[in-house]
């Protein structure tokens, strides 16, 4: 995702530093150029070697470097950065940053940069809640910087509070929206469902299906970093819920109908993965069910249609996109189900072909609208969202 762009990682003095080489592995692992900038109190806490090793770049720390004395080292670095990260970032360094002063390496590239700016504050939390330091965030703020907030707990000095470096994974999130895909829904709402519902039988039972969320979660989690307004209505899931979106869970059929009607007509695009009951228990037990002699009949009744709903429903220039899973006759059942209820396209997959349903990594969909269809070949759940979103995206404007 990050190929062929070139971050700036800037690392100051606080005992967070030795964190920064994990993060300088995993921008390199995802293909960046990744151009180590390290304060004169940062090597103290780790050297120029290891990030040197890491990035097989060259780890600046010098502003007046003797080895290129016809480059304005800092000002052709700026030109060529595509993001600026600061981990960990010190209250010295913020300070600076914030009042726009330039007296090292950092700040000096920094104050030349006109890309995008993420800056993640470490310290003790006394430090950190001193109204100077909080001044200064929220002044950093206002000029275009984004402020990946510390966590909380055991700091190096003892103290329980904020002030932890977040964790390598969050910051990557951080990273991956600010530049690693064209924000071509930018200021559209788009809403997301996913994951199985469970409808209950008793205190102790449900009745659900094999969904995982997976593709869910990964047309969520595309259309974020495209820079859409994402709302992810979602059944229950083992998942980590993706960054930076509105996350509604949900567990019953009449749950999932309830929260996107209830949000329908303000989203721009609709797209619904989720595997949703087609019935439910007509009673539900009070008391667990014991098992007796002789069979069990379960009477079932239909839930809730919440696609047919939003079909009957949708508003002009909306646009829905529905999914079809099927066992046999795919296209037939799938275009009838893109009629009936009123769909802009329809992503319809065969059970029984290898490397697509539930649970997988991957999935083979076939992508059907009024016009005609087209059948993608087996590839990741993340890559069938970006065709989806690329096909939606181009009906919508």
């Amino acid at each position: 995702m990050l190929k062929g762009k070139t971050i700036i990682l800037g690392v100051t003095g606080g005992i967070a530093a030795y964190k920064a080489a994990d993060l300088a592995s995993a921008l390199t692992k995802m293909h960046a150029s990744v151009q180590v900038i390290l304060t004169e109190n940062a090597q103290h806490f780790i050297t120029p070697n290891t990030f040197e090793a890491i990035t097989k770049q060259k780890c600046l720390t010098d502003t007046f470097d003797r080895n290129h004395p016809f480059e304005v080292e800092h000002i052709a670095l700026a030109k060529r950065a595509d993001l600026v990260v600061i981990a960990p970032a010190t209250a010295n360094t913020m300070a600076k940053l914030a009042y726009g002063f330039a007296d090292n390496m950092l700040t000096t590239t920094v104050l030349a940069c006109t890309c995008p700016k993420l800056i993640a504050p470490a310290m003790n939390t006394a430090m950190y809640e001193n109204p100077l330091t909080r001044e200064n965030e929220e002044r950093l703020r206002r000029f275009g910087w984004t402020v990946i907030e510390p966590a909380s707990g055991i700091l190096a000095c003892g103290d329980v509070g904020r002030g932890r470096l977040p964790d390598k994974e969050l910051i990557l999130e951080y990273v991956l929206r600010a530049i690693a895909l064209p924000k071509d829904l930018a200021g559209r709402k788009v809403l997301v469902t996913a994951g199985p519902t469970q409808e209950s039988l008793d205190p102790v039972r449900f009745l659900t299906n094999h969904s995982t969320g997976r593709m869910g979660y990964a047309i969520a989690r595309m259309a974020m970093l495209r820079g859409a307004d994402v709302t992810l209505v979602s059944g229950p899931t083992a998942l980590q819920r993706p960054s930076f979106v509105d996350f509604v869970p949900i567990v019953s059929a009449a749950d999932l109908f309830r929260e996107v009607t209830a949000r329908a007509t303000e989203q721009d695009i609709i797209i619904t993965p989720a595997a949703v009951a087609d019935y439910r228990p007509a009673c539900v037990s009070d008391e667990k069910i014991h098992k007796k002699d002789g069979e069990l009949s379960i009477a079932l009744e239909r839930t809730e249609d919440t696609l047919q709903y939003l079909g009957d429903h949708k508003r002009e220039g909306q646009i829905l996109c529905g999914f079809a899973m099927e066992t046999s006759d795919l296209e037939e059942r799938a275009r009838g189900k893109l009629a009936k209820k009123n769909l802009d396209m329809i992503v319809a997959n065969n059970l029984k072909v290898r490397g697509a349903g539930f649970g997988t990594d991957t999935n083979v969909v076939t992508l059907i609208t009024r016009d005609g269809e087209e059948k993608l070949a087996i590839m990741s759940k993340e890559d069938v969202a970006m065709r989806i979103l690329d096909r939606l995206a181009g009906m919508a404007w």
